[in-house]
C-alpha cells in the first residue's frame, strides 16, 4: 500500500472510531423544568404536597428559589419548602429554610409562620423525656420569639401552648434523675432534683409529685420539718390531687402531720408563694 493511501485509510478509521464512541456517548438529559416559569414549578410543587411527596415538593420549590431568585414566586417558595421539609420530618433541613426565610424576607405577612416552623423543627424532635434536652431548650428559645415578635399573629397562641409542654419537658427529666435516685437510696441528690422543679418548674403538672417525693426524700433522711413543709405546700396548691392524699397518708402515718416550718428552701417558697411574703 501507497504511504499516501496507508495515511487515509489511518484517517478513515480514526474518524470512523470518533463517530462510535460518539454515538456511545450517553446523552445529556433533558431538564424537564426547562421552559416552565416560576408559577408552573411552583404549582407543580403543590401537586407534588397533594400527592404525599413532601421531598419532591421541597425539590420543586428550591429550584423555583434557584432558577427565578427574585420573583415573589421564589419568596413563597422558601416558605413553602421549608414546610415541605417539616412536613418530611426532615428537620435540619426545614430549619435551614426557614431561618433562610427569615434572614432575607423578616417583615414579611408569611414570617411568623417561618418562625413558628423553625420552633416546631425542635419541639417535633421531644418525643419523651429521656431524648437530649438540648433540643428542649432550642425549642423554647424558637417558640418564645414567637411569642414575642408576633403576638398578634394565628401562631402565638399555639405557640404558648407547646411552650408549656416543652417546659413540662425539662421538669420531667428532672422528675425522672430524682426518681432514679431516690429509688437507689440516694436522697440527698433526689432531694436537690425535686428541688430544681419546685423552685424553677413551678408552673407544670410535675410539681405535685415532686413535692410528695420531697416528702418521701426528707423522712427517709429524718428531716421531719422539711417534710411537713412540703406537705404543706402540696396540700394548699394541689389539695385535690393524688399526690396530697398520699403525702397526706405518709406523713400522718408517722405521726406528723403537714405544716409549714420556719428554715429551708421549702419555708422560704412557703412563705413566698401561700403568705405572699416576697423576700
Amino acid at each position: 500500500m501507497a504511504l499516501r493511501d496507508w495515511g487515509l485509510g489511518r484517517f478513515i478509521g480514526v474518524l470512523a472510531t470518533a463517530v462510535l464512541l460518539a454515538a456511545c456517548a450517553p446523552k445529556e438529559e433533558a431538564d424537564p423544568l426547562a421552559g416552565m416559569d416560576a408559577r408552573q414549578i411552583y404549582l407543580m410543587g403543590e401537586a407534588e404536597l397533594e400527592n404525599d411527596n413532601p421531598a419532591e415538593a421541597a425539590h420543586l420549590f428550591g429550584e423555583v428559589e434557584r432558577l427565578y431568585p427574585y420573583s415573589e414566586w421564589s419568596k413563597r417558595a422558601l416558605v413553602m419548602q421549608a414546610f415541605s421539609y417539616h412536613l418530611g420530618k426532615d428537620y435540619e433541613n426545614s430549619r435551614a429554610s426557614a431561618q433562610r426565610y427569615l434572614d432575607f424576607y423578616p417583615g414579611s405577612e408569611d414570617a411568623a409562620y417561618a418562625q413558628y416552623l423553625l420552633a416546631l423543627s425542635y419541639y417535633d424532635q421531644i418525643e419523651d423525656v429521656g431524648r437530649d434536652q438540648g433540643l428542649t431548650f432550642q425549642a423554647l428559645q424558637a417558640l418564645r420569639a414567637v411569642i414575642e415578635r408576633y403576638p398578634d399573629s394565628e401562631y402565638a397562641r399555639s405557640a404558648m401552648l407547646k411552650f408549656d409542654l416543652a417546659f413540662d419537658h425539662l421538669a420531667g427529666k428532672e422528675m425522672e434523675i430524682g426518681r432514679y435516685y431516690l429509688k437507689r437510696g440516694h436522697y440527698s441528690a433526689a432531694v436537690s432534683r425535686f428541688r430544681v422543679v419546685v423552685e424553677q418548674f413551678q408552673t407544670t403538672s410535675q410539681t405535685p409529685e415532686a413535692l410528695y417525693r420531697l416528702i418521701e426524700s426528707y423522712l427517709a433522711l429524718g428531716l421531719t420539718e422539711e417534710a411537713q413543709t412540703a406537705g404543706a405546700i402540696l396540700g394548699h396548691n394541689f389539695q385535690s390531687t393524688e399526690w396530697y392524699a398520699d403525702g397526706y397518708a405518709l406523713l400522718t402515718g408517722q405521726g406528723l402531720r403537714p405544716e409549714a416550718g420556719n428554715t429551708g428552701f421549702l419555708a422560704t417558697v412557703y412563705r413566698q408563694t401561700i403568705k405572699g411574703e416576697w423576700l
